[in-house]
């Protein structure tokens, strides 16, 4: 029988991915750096294959380090939710956790469910309002926790989720056609909205805002309702949607990311559970769309006929 991966090198496998290099990566994990291209060694020794491949002066990740990250993010969770289960040091308490709209709905049903299996004790406060507000109120001590769409230049989170943003209408309907393209976006406030116009503007594309809201949910019944173009991240992308690319006359848009905030000063064993808890959970979330519907099949009849796709990655409102 093969002997088990150790979950230690798994741990600093997935922080080297989040972190985006073996030098943060090690000050995440509190090894040195030599610690860390070690136990990458030994893990590739154990897989049989290579998990990294130099890109310039960065590493990025080979199919079978793609393949791997799914299970060792399961492995990590199941071995945190195998530990609080024999903890006799239950957890109690109540926190505060605030989310924009669109990250409750996709997100939070999984990870209430979970947390509040392994750890019963604990109250959990879920509160829905755009990043920019969450911030402030985390400031002011509102909030323990906030899930956030990370933007360096607004405020500091930490990177817990990465994912493909996409330009989306509605399958039925042909308004990203039009001379002047109608969108549905975020407030003033929202990334997304200064992402989606400084990505049209550089193209010469033509648009007009039309529709302005807080909620993702708003937002997807304009695109449903064929009235506008809007952009959302791939686990956001509905049946009835349809993904547009570069083909479509639609630029590529940069990547993009969830953060995690902690208000100074909370409990740190309530807040690091939950945290935890939350960042593991977004790592085995899939798109919600259904396979027929899926970002491979909703461009597939470009593929079809040998045309890419080229739709980039990115994350939330």
């Amino acid at each position: 029988m093969p002997a088990p991966l150790d979950i230690d090198q798994l741990q600093t496998f997935i922080a080297i991915v989040d972190a985006g290099s073996f030098t943060r990566a090690a000050d995440k994990v509190f090894k040195t750096q030599s610690a860390v291209s070690m136990q990458m060694r030994r893990l590739e020794e154990r897989i049989g294959k290579p998990l990294f491949v130099k890109d310039g002066r960065t590493n990025r990740l080979t199919d079978e380090g793609e393949r791997l990250l799914g299970y060792a993010r399961r492995m990590i969770r199941l071995n945190n939710e195998t530990m609080a289960a024999f903890d006799d040091q239950k957890l109690e308490g109540s926190i505060r956790i605030g989310t924009p709209d669109d990250y409750a709905d996709r997100y939070m049903p999984g990870i209430i469910a979970r947390f509040a299996k392994t750890h019963p004790g604990v109250e959990l406060y879920i509160e829905c309002e755009p990043s920019v507000e969450l911030s402030a109120r985390l400031q002011r001590g509102e909030l323990d926790v906030a899930l956030v769409t990370h933007d360096p230049l607004e405020r500091s989170s930490e990177v817990v989720r990465t994912e493909p943003l996409y330009w989306v209408t509605s399958m039925n309907h042909t308004v990203h056609e039009d001379p002047v393209v109608p969108l549905a976006v975020g407030r003033t406030s929202c990334r997304w909205r200064h992402l989606a116009c400084a990505a049209l503007d550089a193209s010469g594309r033509e648009y007009q805002i039309l529709f302005t809201s807080w909620s993702a949910t708003v937002v997807a019944s304009a695109v449903l309702s064929g009235l506008a173009v809007s952009l959302l991240p791939e686990c956001a992308v509905r049946p009835g949607m349809r993904i547009l690319s570069q083909l479509d006359g639609f630029p590529a848009l940069a990547p993009a990311q969830i953060g995690l905030m902690r208000r100074p000063g909370a409990q740190k064993t309530l807040v690091d559970a939950v945290c935890g808890h939350i960042a593991a959970s977004l790592d085995n979330i899939t798109p919600a769309v259904d396979e027929e519907d899926s970002p491979a099949k909703m461009n597939g009849s470009r593929r079809e006929r040998g045309m890419r796709a080229d739709v980039p990655t990115l994350a939330a409102w």
